[in-house]
């Protein structure tokens, strides 16, 4: 049996059954903080404990799908879904088997539907000029292989993990900053495993928005 609400649980609980029956899905994170007039974490906090109490299911490892129970226990599809924010890229692994992560951010399922994504926290200022800032998160889609000119997740020597522009040359990788003040980065092909490829953002309140 669920478990009782607090008011404001209550209150995130109506709001979405209201919004789900009037729009014919749940909203983003973004646009419940704006209707609500809380912050993006606050409603990502009254979800998960939601979900604690038995109002909300989520579905899968990274990117779970978001469902919404309700008070009478059926279950309705939420368009939402939650993708892990990943701490450490481990060599050898597909990224949705790997599992060091300690958070995760709910983004719009509409937006965002490939399987297995997953986010990294930005370090720096390497790649500003493609509008990816110092603590921004990217969100990635895995993958082993990329195309000359794409924004990668890519793994220097089985260590090191960094976002740069991919391009392949015939003596090896070129990994290119968007920032004049860093050098391009060059490797032998055996030096870099691409894990995935750049394809939103979340910055600012935690806004996710498609690359």
């Amino acid at each position: 049996m669920p478990k009782e609400l607090t008011q404001k649980q209550c209150q995130m609980l109506t709001y979405l059954e209201k919004h789900l029956k009037k729009q014919g899905s749940i909203p983003s994170l973004r646009q419940a903080a704006i209707d609500l007039g809380i912050s993006h974490t606050a409603v990502a906090q009254m979800i998960k404990s939601l979900e604690k109490k038995g109002y909300v299911q989520r579905d899968g490892h990274y990117s779970r799908e978001i469902r919404l129970l309700g008070r009478n226990r059926e279950q309705t599809v939420h368009r939402g879904r939650e993708v892990a924010v990943i701490g450490k890229i481990t060599a050898g692994l597909p990224m949705y088997a790997q599992q060091e992560y300690d958070e995760a951010i709910l983004v719009d399922g509409d937006l965002f539907r490939a399987p297995n994504l997953f986010a990294l926290r930005i370090k720096g200022d390497s790649m500003k000029a493609a509008g990816i800032f110092h603590g921004d998160l990217v969100i990635c889609e895995p993958r082993q292989y990329a195309v000359n000119g794409e924004i990668v997740v890519a793994l220097i020597n089985n260590e090191e993990a960094t976002v740069k522009r991919f391009f392949l040359k015939e003596d090896g990788v070129e990994l290119h900053p968007e920032n004049e003040a860093y050098s391009v980065m060059r490797y032998n092909l055996g030096e870099v495993l691409i894990q995935g490829k750049v394809i939103g953002l979340v910055r600012g309140p935690e806004q996710a928005t498609r690359l």
